[in-house]
């Protein structure tokens, strides 16, 4: 049982990190899960601490990846349009199959929306744009950044209790 706990949090552990660059996952809640399955097993310890701050953290930036590539959008001169032109952008990008989908999905949706909002001003809806792709890329190194701690939390733990383990 213990082997398929460590197995099922190591593969829960993987999505969080491949969730960082996927907005359909969210990357970091479901690293957290697999901290969780690792602490579900009988040999580790249950550390409600430990499990809190994480998981208050898993929340903080899963709320946040909804709001940077908007204040990405905002911070550069974009209109409540960008915002969900980013959004939809987002969206639509997912079932793009090219690996930037996602990154094109939310310029272009961005630029779109503003585009409907003033279109005479190109300038201000490029410039928009580029805001919401960077705070796509901000948003995504931030989950990136916070599963990748979870996977070496995760090790830490399986380290420390190698013994009874294996």
């Amino acid at each position: 049982m213990d082997i398929f706990l460590l197995l099922l949090g190591f593969g829960l552990i993987l999505l969080g990190i491949v969730g960082a660059f996927l907005p359909v996952l969210p990357g970091p809640l479901t690293g957290w899960f697999g901290l969780l399955v690792l602490h579900l097993s009988p040999v580790i310890p249950m550390n409600w601490t430990f499990l809190g701050i994480t998981l208050a953290v898993a929340i903080l930036i899963w709320l946040l990846d909804y709001f940077i590539p908007a204040m990405g959008t905002k911070k550069f001169g974009g209109s409540k349009y960008g915002v969900y032109g980013t959004t939809i952008g987002l969206i639509i990008g997912l079932f793009v199959p090219i690996p930037l989908g996602i990154l094109i999905g939310a310029f272009l949706g961005a630029f779109i929306g503003e585009l409907i909002y003033d279109s005479k001003d190109i300038n201000r809806a490029i410039k928009a744009s580029f805001g919401s792709s960077i705070g796509l890329l901000a948003s995504a190194v931030i989950k990136f950044f916070v599963a990748f701690i979870y996977c070496i939390l995760f090790f830490m733990k399986i380290w420390e209790y190698k013994g009874v383990l294996f």
